[in-house]
Formats: C-alpha cells, structure tokens, sequence
C-alpha cells in the first residue's frame, strides 16, 4: 500500500504533467526544483504585469520552478530596464523571460543572455531579432488595433463624407505591442473609414499621470474631437479620469486597452466605449513551460515549441455578460 509520501509525490507530478499538457507538452521524466527563471519587465506596478506575475507563479510552483520576478517599480522605459536586467543576469538565471521595453535598446542583454547559455522567451513586446530567441509569446496586437477601429467607428456613428478627429494615447513609440496596435488601428481607418482623422499622437511611459495630462490637453485643443484611442492600460486610465474631470463622458468616445479591474468598472459607468482585453497570465504560463521544456533538453518537447504564439484578444462593451467581464478582467491576488 501507498504511504502518503508517495501519494503526495505522484500527486505533485499528475499536476506538472497537467501544466505542460496544457501547452501541448509532456511532463519530463524527472521534473524538480532545479531551475531558477526570471522574468523581467518595465513598470512592475502596472495591472497587465501584476496579471501576468500571477500566472507566472501559478505556473512556476506546477513546474518546480524558483521565479526571479524583477522590473522598475513604476518607469517603462529601457534606461531603467537594462541595469534591473543587468543586475538579474548577474544572478545567473537558468532561463529569462523578457519583456523589452525598446526592440533595439534591449537587443544587447537578450544576445548576451543567449550566448551565457540563457534560454529566453520574449513575451508581450519583442526584441529586433528574436532569432535565436526560445519562442514571443504575445497578443494579437495588430487585430486588436483593427477592432479599435471598427469599434470606435461604430460608436461615433460613422458616415462616408464626413470628418472625424481622433487622438491616440501611447506608453512608448517603440515598443512592439505599441507599434502592432497603432498600426492595425490606422491600417483599418485607411481601408474602412477615410473619414477619420488622427490628428495627434503623445505617449506617457507607462504614467496615468501623464497620460491624463496629455487628454487634458487635447480636450481643450479639439473642441471637435470625437474619440480617444488609449492603447494601453495605464493610457486608458488617464484618458478615462481626464473624460470625467471634465464632465466629457459618453461624449467622446473612449477605445482603451488591458481590462484593469478599474477600467473594467467603468465600462458599466459609459466612460469606456469599448476595452481591448488580453491574457497576460496565459503568456506568462506558456513561457515558463516552454523554458522548462528547453532546460529539460527533450528533443520531442522542444520540437513542438512554437517560435512565435499569438493568443486572440476579447472586445469587452457594455453588452458583454457579467461572466465574460469577469473572465477577461486582469485579476493580480
């Protein structure tokens, strides 16, 4: 008969096994608490990366894995990222997961992780070359740029013949996530609706502040303006609390990015017309698994390894049910 020490550790193994069925991989022979991987971002802070650090340590305990979770508390940008980064290779990592701030500015740790023996996978935004890169692991950021598109046209009541101004908040003019959505966003105005116009672009580093600053000032610049692209998390929360200073609300339309349960909120409320939402737990659960498998040197694992996965985003609108809300709002604890 079993003792309960063996009935615990066979349990422990059933859920690995689970973890990296879930991926399409299979559970290694010998799986244990041997690798240390890391995982480094810009804006710890920010609810996408406290969403994703929840599913990174979900997936780091099935896995037998010690996490390194490292970013700059608050700043997303690449002079703050590359000393974090620097200090957590100096820790010698088994693997790295890596969300770069900048595709170029990056370029040189991720190269130098690799060729130390590092396995990395970039996750969210990219490096240039990801080459010798493990796998990206990202969102659909062009497609959710072209449902921003459809949407915020649809809302403002769109007709050919006429002109509509529109202003999109960014966190960065370089980061792959950015770059992706501010694309697939003017790729489909220019296919569908010509009408409309972007009359200004501002970024704000990941800093509600700032980008409440920047809406501030357009709403007074445009009298005119008809709807706010916020292409991200903490731009849709900027956007949203400068919309309701100034008692704008339902009168511009709102497009934001990232469901923060704050945002989330105020769907219900109207000041978003719409939320673009992700699944960074799921990144970050994908990433650690795919890491392991690498580490584990399993030829048919590493074989089924994806070099670039895109997971879907969700439209969330007013009309979306309670329980879709729930399941796409980033929840950290």
């Amino acid at each position: 008969m079993a003792t309960l020490r063996q009935k615990a550790v066979k349990a422990a193994a059933v859920g690995i096994a689970l973890a990296f069925t879930a991926a399409g991989l299979t559970v290694p022979a010998q799986a244990a608490n041997k690798y240390t991987i890391a995982f480094v971002m810009g804006a710890e802070s920010d609810p996408f990366f406290q969403a994703m650090k929840l599913g990174a340590e979900e997936q780091a305990k099935k896995s037998g894995v010690t996490l390194i979770w490292q970013g700059d508390p608050s700043q997303y940008s690449p002079a703050t990222q590359i000393p974090v980064l620097d200090q957590v290779l100096a820790q010698k990592p088994n693997g790295l997961v890596l969300i770069p701030t900048d595709p170029t500015a990056l370029q040189a740790a991720h190269d130098k992780a690799i060729a130390s023996g590092i396995p990395v996978v970039n996750v969210d935004t990219r490096v240039n070359d990801i080459s010798k890169a493990t796998s990206f692991i990202t969102g659909d950021n062009a497609d959710g740029g072209a449902k921003a598109a459809d949407t915020l046209a649809t809302a403002i009541g769109y007709k050919k013949g006429k002109t509509y101004k529109v202003v999109v908040g960014l966190t960065s003019a370089t980061a792959t996530t950015n770059v992706g959505r501010l694309n697939g966003f003017t790729a489909q105005i220019k296919k569908k609706y010509p009408g409309i116009k972007v009359v200004e672009k501002a970024y704000s580093q990941s800093q509600p502040s700032v980008a409440n600053t920047n809406v501030s000032n357009w709403l007074t610049k445009y009298p005119d303006l008809a709807g706010i692209f916020a292409i991200d998390g903490t731009n849709a929360a900027g956007a949203a609390a400068a919309l309701q200073a100034k008692g704008l609300v339902g009168k511009i339309k709102l497009i934001g990015y990232d469901a923060y349960p704050a945002n989330v909120d105020l769907i219900k409320k109207g000041v978003f017309t719409a939320l673009i939402a992700q699944d960074p737990a799921a990144e970050a659960r994908l990433a650690i698994q795919y890491l392991v498998a690498t580490l584990d040197k399993n030829a048919a694992e590493i074989a089924k390894i994806k070099k670039e996965v895109v997971i879907p985003n969700k439209v969330l609108t007013a009309k979306t049910s309670a329980a879709d809300l729930k399941k796409y709002t980033y929840v950290a604890k």
